[in-house]
């Protein structure tokens, strides 16, 4: 796996399993994370500067009102000695007080260090949808999302098995 890879993955499985310490393996310890949203159902706010700050942003006050959480970057993953990476992204979840479920896309645009460890200096996340579910959708959503190859998916895979839920839909097209 390149150092890109490995940061990204780590990203990835700090804010989907609620693993803050993992955090310090993804970001430089003054790491920017700017958020741009474009969908009027989830709030962030604009911008993070530091490790602790991204964590908490990123992680910790997710994690108070997410759970059941699936996040995967769509496309390949980034090659060897990458110093940027972007892709599209898809993510699952549902909320803790309401067991709605939440399925929301956006793209990724990450920033590497040039020095090892080459941890990310900067991510931006734009999320340009993110639909709110009833709560019934909650297991075939998860079915689905769950068997779907992470951390990396082709576009092609999403379609596979994927409930027939309108609203569903929609991202599904935004990777089309």
């Amino acid at each position: 796996m390149s150092h890109a890879q490995n940061v990204v993955s780590a990203y990835l499985r700090a804010k989907d399993h609620n693993r803050p310490h993992l955090m310090r393996q993804a970001f430089a310890s003054d790491a920017r994370l700017e958020m741009v949203v474009n969908a009027g159902t989830i709030s962030f706010p604009p911008l993070a500067q530091g490790i602790d700050a991204i964590t908490d942003v990123l992680v910790r006050q997710f994690s108070r009102t997410f759970e059941n959480v699936y996040t995967l970057c769509i496309g390949t993953p980034p090659t060897e000695g990458a110093s940027q990476y972007s892709c599209k992204w898809l993510v699952g979840m549902s909320e803790k007080d309401s067991r709605a479920v939440r399925i929301g896309c956006g793209r990724y645009d990450w920033v590497f260090a040039s020095e090892a460890p080459r941890l990310a200096t900067q991510l931006t996340i734009t999320i340009e949808q993110m639909h709110s579910l009833a709560p019934e959708h909650l297991l075939p959503v998860m079915a689905w999302i769950s068997a779907l190859p992470a951390p990396w998916c082709a576009p092609p895979v999403l379609t596979a098995g994927a409930p027939a839920i309108a609203e569903l839909r929609t991202v599904i097209d935004y990777f089309g």
